[in-house]
């Protein structure tokens, strides 16, 4: 695929099958190359693989009833897929899946939310992202051409918050997960959405409550690493915020960046 770009999408559509008809109009506007699903909530069987390969893109997924999920769409060929973090401990939910698309490691990831700050759930948060840096350094260099899309459940900036001051003892801005999501960048990896835009007040998550989309009370969460072997090809990033808007819609929004490989 030398020479073309490449468009990839991440949306946490928090449950496929209530949101199936908003995501394949939305395919069918904004055509890119791959679309990362996160929180798709249903297992392998039950996920509507024919419904999108007649919008024309083939369905790699890794799911589970009722929780959780990810998936890749694409129009592209998938190989090499690989699901969860192949390591010694012991975690039935599915949240990280990879595969090679166009000339690129593309992984789709959902990282535990942490409910509470201090509780079992944060700890187990913790340990994912350290758990997914050890996979990196195994099964990737910083020159290869990789990209992490997905719910990350972490605003990285202040500027990334509407209120830093409420959110900082949260489990999505607190300090120690925001160090956590440094540690995991230490690898080599690039925010690409902050390759194009610098400006705060941007976001990809409102929550349904308050108002806080009009209001836009919200945080950018939804994040799109690439590696510093893939990073410089990033030619434009973007958050699709009219996605969000009207009844149905998922609480995130889909976010966007293209590769000139």
């Amino acid at each position: 695929m030398e020479g073309s770009a490449l468009l990839v999408a991440s949306w946490n559509v928090n449950s496929i099958r209530a949101r199936l008809e908003r995501v394949t109009a939305w395919l069918d506007r904004q055509r890119p190359d791959v679309l990362c699903l996160q929180e798709t909530k249903v297992t392998d069987e039950a996920f509507p693989a024919e419904t999108f390969g007649a919008f024309g893109y083939e369905s790699t997924v890794f799911g589970q009833k009722s929780y959780n999920g990810v998936a890749i769409l694409s129009r592209l060929p998938v190989e090499g897929v690989t699901r969860g973090m192949d390591d010694s401990e012991e975690d039935s939910s599915a949240r990280l899946l990879g595969g090679n698309v166009g000339g690129a490691r593309i992984y789709s990831v959902y990282v535990p939310n942490g409910q509470v700050v201090g509780s079992e759930a944060w700890e187990f948060k913790l340990r994912w992202l350290a758990r997914l840096k050890s996979y990196l350094l195994l099964h990737h260099r910083p020159d290869e051409r990789v990209v992490l899309c997905g719910d990350f459940n972490i605003a990285p900036e202040e500027r990334d918050v509407y209120n830093p001051q409420f959110w900082k003892s949260t489990v999505l801005f607190h300090p120690i997960v925001r160090e956590a999501l440094t540690d995991l960048s230490s690898f080599g990896l690039v925010d690409t959405f902050r390759l194009h835009n610098e400006a705060g007040g941007l976001y990809s998550w409102w929550d349904y409550r308050a108002m806080a989309f009009p209001r836009n009370l919200g945080l950018r969460i939804d994040l799109m690493l690439a590696t510093r072997g893939l990073a410089p090809q990033c030619s434009a990033a973007s958050i699709d915020r009219e996605a969000r808007k009207g009844t149905g819609a998922s609480d995130h929004a889909p976010i966007l960046a293209r590769f000139e490989l």
